[in-house]
């Protein structure tokens, strides 16, 4: 036979973590993950010539998204929306499927905007973003330590 000890706030903790529990979780968790906000995931690489953004976005086409550069921002986005109705006999099953996100980035002001161009391959979204000549040449100076 064990010993548990006696706590009279226990009724009142196990409460607050009911509470904290509820609240604390995200919109996928409340209303389920199939009908949550998602947004892709993105990597930035610098080169010494170039920035690149990926954006994986498998599922999409390259007439759905658009890409823009607004005042000094990029901002990449995409809609898709998809209707399907097949009827079988005495049965119709119609599927509504809407997909969307936005993302912007602040872009520094080396960057070249007249030359900014992207591909989507393979479910990913590629935006090459050229540096300015002034920024290549200044980025390749070596400093010295004294």
């Amino acid at each position: 036979m064990s010993l548990i000890k006696y706590d009279p706030f226990a009724p009142v903790r196990s409460l607050t973590n009911v509470v904290d529990e509820f609240f604390n979780r995200g919109i996928g968790e409340l209303i389920g993950y199939d009908h949550a906000f998602s947004v892709p995931s993105v990597n930035v690489v610098e080169k010494p010539d170039s920035f690149t953004i990926e954006v994986a976005a498998p599922g999409l086409e390259k007439g759905d998204f658009k890409v823009s550069v607004e005042n000094g921002c990029l901002v990449i986005s995409a809609k898709k929306e998809k209707n399907e109705e097949v009827k079988e006999g005495k049965y119709t099953r119609r599927e509504f499927n809407y997909t969307s996100f936005s993302r912007s980035f602040t872009l520094p002001e080396t960057v070249n905007y007249e030359n900014v161009h992207g591909n989507y391959e393979n479910g990913v979204l590629r935006v090459q973003l050229p540096k300015r000549e002034v920024a290549q040449i200044e980025n390749a100076r070596v400093i010295e330590i004294e």
